[in-house]
């Protein structure tokens, strides 16, 4: 029997949930131990809190559950601070939340970084609370934030000092592959709103460091893409990006010229097969097909196939193939160029669009 993985609640939850303990704390003197929400699709929740009461200030702070989700944030104290004022209620972020310094997100530069629906949800949790013609300001902080943003896409995403208030249903998903394919997007518009016409998609770290460090690619314009080549690839289409660079491993980009778009090695590992057919169709004898085949890993193939009859232009032609593949997915709307590297980021091959887009940026070997 699989056992079913447990929900938790998003950052915004918490902080709305806060929010409305700290309200009743300083408004009507209530020191709640639970509170209870309704979320944006209409769900009541009701969770444990923590409530201290001053004289000018009530104090309350939700630990986040995610559930069982790996999230960053999973049991973190999540602060929310609340003093009287004139009128309205007004959002501040305070430690631990990132203030948002590039244009392209959902929230303006300058600001903390708390998403449209948590604001919103906030905001409904303490309204009725709020005496009429009175107002409030509601500090958010996550003490912790600045050292867990630092594991997130907030440094790359122009979000600095600290996380992000998420969420938009007010839940966590367990092991949610949307919702981590979704995180990654807003990469692209603060590369376009950066004004990035040409984008670099590279599935991991290690490739983002060498791309920068290495050959001088702008930051600003290179994506991490994880395991979701096509969906990124997608979803620059969407946003009208004008060409694309796929930048990475050999081992990760083969795949998408074997036309495996979501290349996580527990659902789709051929590389060798596809590097074998591929050399088998450049006249590669049986002999080294086969120990293509035998081969762990990319750089083994390379020693395999150094010296060989094919060896010049087989990996030019097999990044080739990747554009061409990447070109079909998106149905001829993107241009794409494709660069393949081994472990210590020596160019293996790469064809003609890459080589001009690497030009275009002041790369011309």
């Amino acid at each position: 029997m699989v056992q079913k993985l447990r929900r938790g609640y998003t950052t915004g939850t918490c902080a709305a949930g806060a929010a409305k303990a700290a309200a009743l704390a300083l408004w009507r003197g209530e020191e709640v131990q639970e509170i209870t929400l309704t979320l944006p699709r209409g769900e009541i929740i009701t969770l444990p809190v923590t409530v201290h009461k001053g004289v000018e200030e009530a104090e309350a702070i939700i630990i986040k559950d995610a559930g069982d989700d790996p999230d960053v944030t999973h049991g973190v104290a999540i602060h929310v601070r609340a003093r009287k004022q004139a009128g309205g209620i007004t959002l501040r972020g305070g430690e631990g939340i990132g203030i948002v310094t590039r244009p392209g997100l959902a929230v303006p530069v300058g600001e903390p970084a708390i998403n449209p629906v948590p604001r919103a949800m906030i905001k409904e949790a303490v309204a009725a609370i709020v005496p009429p013609g009175l107002g409030m300001e509601l500090e958010i902080s996550i003490p912790e934030g600045a050292r867990l943003a630092r594991r997130t896409l907030n440094p790359r995403l122009g979000i600095e000092g600290g996380l992000s208030i998420l969420g938009t249903t007010g839940i966590v998903e367990p092991m949610s592959e949307e919702a981590f394919r979704n995180s990654l997007v807003p990469q692209i518009d603060v590369a376009l709103a950066a004004g990035w016409e040409t984008l670099v998609l590279t599935p991991g770290r290690l490739g983002q460091r060498q791309a920068e460090e290495k050959y001088g690619l702008p930051a600003t314009a290179i994506i991490l893409t994880s395991n979701f080549i096509g969906y990124l690839l997608e979803a620059c289409v969407e946003r009208r990006v004008k060409r694309v660079l796929l930048w990475g491993h050999g081992g990760k980009l083969v795949k998408v010229a074997g036309g495996i778009f979501y290349t996580h090695s527990h659902v789709a590992d051929a590389r060798q097969e596809i590097i074998a057919a591929l050399a088998a169709a450049a006249g590669a004898s049986r002999e080294i097909v086969q120990q293509i085949l035998a081969a762990t890993t990319v750089e083994a193939i390379q020693e395999v196939i150094r010296g060989s009859d094919f060896e010049p232009g087989f990996w030019d032609s097999l990044a080739a193939r990747a554009s061409q593949r990447a070109t079909d997915l998106v149905h001829g709307e993107l241009t794409v160029g494709t660069a393949l590297l081994n472990l210590q980021g020596d160019i293996m091959g790469r064809d003609e669009v890459a080589r001009q887009i690497m030009g275009d940026w002041g790369y011309d070997r």
